[in-house]
């Protein structure tokens, strides 16, 4: 070695993501993340599906996001680190191809996400406030800025997080308690929680099914927490806790809500209104001020985007040190230590999103992308049941993985009864990840070749 060399100091490594989530934040990380926009603002579309009987679709959902949410965990326990099913998928099949493509139905699924909440919060429940302001100029302005809140930090996003989903929990138990007032008061009508809008034989089955599938984008939000698995203290214990509890309460929140939402409501009214918890508030006969509620409702939205545009950018920054991305997708603002790039670029998708169309299209586009994602993912926990780790994790009873691959398979099928529009909108993301594969592949060539 030389004087010179000796004398080189070594090339500075990049900022590392901070741990800074302890498992009581994940919980509310995760509860913060599935309740939002689903629960808020597709009530009234799933009821539009199948009628009176508009919790039996929110039953059928929390049980596909149990099952699923086990082999989550399972998986975030065995390989604690960020881009979740992109890694699970690329580790089980070892086919690049395919782990980009989940990859970025993963990322896709997010956007779509984020750009349905932002449509929420320009909907009816900001009207009640504001005269006629253009309702995707709202949307734009709203991810704007919550990309400039995550720019400032995994800290303050999660700290704000917590807040919101406070709120956000604070609206639904306002419904619950409305629920009970007007249970206890022999208000509402229970005919309705029976009446199913197909009628009998297939088209029934095709009502649930589709009702379902639309009912699950409530639901997701669970599979997001482990791309902060590289920002969690002590992620192999935290997770399961986080996740079962997670779903445990949102799912259970989520069948009491439809139930009270049937009970009060017409599953007609519900349907024409993008704000249908606002509904349920006006007609509960208990005196509580709808525009509280309303802003209720959109700091649940804002939560609900403000989370996917997290996990989006953080999905970026997973996939580029696994170099299924361009390596500057991994580049952290040096004091902040946010993926600066992930999130510029997310954001950008979401904002053109938001134009492409209305909650319950953007919601569906949500779920479908999802489900078949979770079919991949619970394959993947059978087939890396084969390579074994050195530390102690979760393990789901084989029989979960299996049913969630079936059931994820059955609501992602033409079966569910979904507008045509959804596969489309699928089809031309999908085709736009092809592109970016093929310019990927051939960036890295060239420069293989210099």
């Amino acid at each position: 070695m030389t004087t010179h060399e000796a004398a080189t100091p070594p090339p500075p490594e990049a900022p590392a993501l901070k741990r800074a989530i302890g498992t009581k934040l994940l919980i509310l990380f995760v509860i913060g993340d599935i309740l939002g926009t689903g629960i808020y603002a597709t009530t009234g579309k799933v009821a539009g599906k199948v009628g009176g009987a508009l919790w039996l679709p929110f039953v059928i959902g929390f049980a596909v996001a149990l099952l699923t949410a086990a082999s989550y965990v399972e998986l975030v326990g065995k390989y604690p680190k960020a881009a979740g099913a992109a890694l699970y998928t690329q580790k089980a099949f070892r086919v690049p191809f395919l782990t980009f493509i989940v990859a970025f139905m993963v990322m896709c699924s997010g956007l779509s996400s984020a750009s349905a909440a932002a449509r929420a919060f320009s909907g009816d429940y900001l009207a009640e406030f504001t005269g006629a302001i253009p309702p995707t100029l709202v949307a734009i302005l709203f991810i704007v800025a919550l990309a400039a809140l995550t720019l400032r930090g995994v800290s303050e996003s999660v700290k704000t997080n917590v807040v919101l989903t406070l709120v956000e929990l604070s609206g639904l138990l306002i419904i619950l308690v409305i629920g009970a007032w007007a249970v206890l008061t022999g208000g509402g009508e229970p005919a309705r929680l029976g009446q199913f809008q197909a009628g009998a034989g297939y088209a029934l089955f095709t009502s649930v099914l589709g009702a379902t599938a639309l009912g699950f984008f409530a639901f997701v939000g669970f599979e997001d927490s482990v791309n902060m698995a590289e920002e969690t203290k002590d992620p192999v214990r935290a997770f399961p806790k986080a996740i079962f509890l997670g779903v445990g309460v949102t799912g259970t929140v989520y069948v009491l809500v439809a139930l009270i939402s049937s009970l009060l409501v017409d599953h007609r009214v519900l349907e024409g209104s993008s704000g249908p918890l606002l509904e349920v508030v006006k007609a509960g006969g208990v005196a509580f001020p709808p525009k509280l509620f309303a802003l209720i409702a959109l700091f649940a939205v804002t939560n609900s985007a403000l989370i996917n545009i997290m996990m989006a950018s953080r999905l970026c920054y997973g996939m580029a040190n696994e170099r299924i991305l361009p390596k500057a997708m991994a580049r952290v603002l040096p004091h902040r230590r946010t993926p600066v790039v992930g999130i510029v670029f997310v954001s950008a998708l979401a904002i053109g999103l938001v134009s492409t169309g209305g909650i319950e299209g953007l919601g569906d586009t949500t779920a479908f992308l999802l489900l078949c994602v979770f079919a991949v993912v619970n394959i993947a926990v059978l087939v890396l049941r084969r390579d074994p780790v050195g530390h102690d994790h979760f393990r789901t009873p084989t029989v979960l993985p299996v049913l969630g691959a079936i059931t994820s398979l059955i609501l992602a099928s033409p079966l569910a009864d979904r507008d045509a529009s959804v596969y489309v909108r699928a089809g031309i993301l999908l085709v736009i990840g092809i592109a970016l594969w093929g310019l990927n592949r051939a960036v890295m060539r060239v420069r293989q070749e210099d």
